[in-house]
């Protein structure tokens, strides 16, 4: 101690100030490095060290395994061709308007729904219920005004004055099942009057459709009504507990019209069969439409991961695995979240409840936030009941972003992350919920670390240039105290 205090007493306010500009130099150069290798890795360096070589070292677990193979490029190049940017799909799992958008108004007083997603849906029901022979019939000339109303009240009044002209109409009964019906049991009711019809118009279309491209067109629309029904009826089923029945409907409809893929169908079917824990039959659908051809979504990724968790999850240990490695089933589980991941990386944080959820809009863009809520509202139950399946899911999920390229220039599994879904998702979910958006990459706590030190020395330079004796002395007391 006596040493201590005679060298320090013998050092000059100029040694002071020369090392607090050598230290905030230093720190300066190490925060500006940190800063470059952030903008162009996504990562911080000194973090990314010590993770990979120090931590080991010092006997400390991992919390992300290590990073999983790489999947065919097939599949990379078929998406990056087939996928478009930014195209809104019908939510195939969209709540009934008036049963459940509606009572949440009611309760809450805030619109669940934005006008840009209604008015898709407007456009979408002008596709599908609606063609050029509807001038013949006065009911559907009724009705193809009602679908370009915009006031809730007036697209009913118009239904029931549709109904009056023809006690058969079955787009009618769909509008008022959608809109009035306050209950599923009461939309179920509507939409039983909506098949009766249905089913008798379509068979007259069916026996004329070849008379003329009219007639041809006029059982399009008739198909789609009477598709849209049987699903409707499915969900109802689904909703008031009579799942077995509803995945026969499912099926049922999806060998009736195996042509109509594109309104994925098997999303439903996938939900309800969850809900009845036959998770050979799931996979047997995912097996099916989990294909390189056909465009993905987060209800399969994550359903695929799902049941590839749900092999290991119950005993996995991020400290064992750490010690003995990952098991193959391990690593395909990891990698199958990882792909889960990387398509939608907004999901996550739904399923592991550190953001909440609101009602799924009527509208979603896959890889997007309205996707992500959309699957958790209907999927968080189902990683719930698996047993460990959340918790391998918080232990790996963030490993994806190492993994991707940064800047997305290109993707790791899939084609690069679109970058306009947040303009997209803002315009489909509602005000009041916080948009996730990516790829927004927090600053790692290095970058923080390194640039309050850097500000640190720097104010210790500036101080001791202006006051050098007292810093001198504040320097001795800090020295002899410690």
């Amino acid at each position: 101690l006596l040493t201590v205090t005679v060298f320090l007493s013998t050092l000059t306010p100029k040694f002071y100030f020369a090392l607090t500009v050598t230290s905030s130099f230093i720190s300066g150069l190490i925060f500006v490095f940190e800063w470059w290798h952030f903008r162009k890795y996504g990562t911080s360096f000194i973090e990314q060290v010590s993770v990979s070589h120090l931590r080991p070292l010092i006997g400390g677990v991992e919390n992300s395994p290590p990073a999983p193979a790489a999947f065919s490029a097939g599949e990379n190049e078929t998406g990056r061709q087939n996928m478009p940017d930014c195209k809104v799909w019908r939510n195939p799992l969209n709540l009934f308007r008036g049963a459940e958008y509606s009572r949440y108004m009611w309760v809450t007083g805030k619109e669940p729904l934005t006008y840009y997603d209604m008015n898709l849906s407007a456009q979408d029901h002008q596709n599908f219920f609606t063609c050029d022979t509807d001038a013949l019939r006065p009911s559907d000339t009724v009705m193809q005004k009602a679908w370009r109303e915009r006031n809730p009240q007036a697209r009913i009044k118009a239904a029931y004055q549709a109904l009056e002209l023809n006690n058969d109409c079955a787009t009618a009964y769909v509008l008022l099942a959608e809109e009035e019906a306050t209950t599923i049991v009461d939309a179920e009711k509507y939409f039983k009057q909506a098949l009766k019809a249905g089913e008798m118009i379509y068979r007259k279309s069916q026996n004329c459709h070849s008379q003329s491209p009219q007639h041809e067109a006029q059982l399009r629309r008739d198909t789609n009504v009477l598709v849209y029904v049987k699903r409707r009826l499915a969900m109802c089923a689904r909703k008031l507990g009579r799942i077995r029945e509803a995945v026969k409907m499912m099926r049922d409809l999806m060998k009736e019209f195996p042509l109509l893929s594109m309104l994925n169908i098997h999303e439903n079917l996938l939900e309800a069969l969850l809900e009845l824990q036959a998770y050979a039959d799931v996979q047997a659908v995912l097996a099916k439409y989990d294909d390189i051809s056909l465009p993905k979504s987060a209800a399969i990724c994550y359903t695929a991961a799902l049941l590839k968790a749900r092999a290991v999850s119950e005993r996995f240990s991020p400290e064992t695995a750490s010690k003995r490695g990952l098991s193959t089933a391990e690593i395909n589980a990891v990698e199958a979240i990882h792909r889960a991941v990387e398509f939608n990386p907004h999901v996550p944080k739904y399923l592991l409840e550190m953001k909440s959820l609101v009602l799924p809009p009527e509208h979603i863009l896959k890889r997007g936030d309205s996707e992500a809520v959309a699957y958790a509202f209907f999927h968080l139950q189902h990683w719930k009941r698996i047993e460990g399946a959340l918790n391998l899911l918080h232990c790996t999920w963030e490993g994806t972003f190492r993994m991707i390229p940064y800047p997305l220039e290109k993707g790791h599994l899939f084609y690069p992350y679109p970058s306009c879904t947040e303009t997209a998702d803002r315009e489909l979910l509602p005000t009041f919920h916080e948009v996730s958006v990516y790829p927004q990459k927090e600053l790692p706590f290095f970058i923080h670390f390194t640039a309050g030190l850097c500000s640190f020395s720097a104010m210790l330079a500036l101080l001791t240039h202006q006051f050098p004796e007292l810093m001198v002395i504040f320097a001795k007391a800090v020295s002899i105290v410690s």
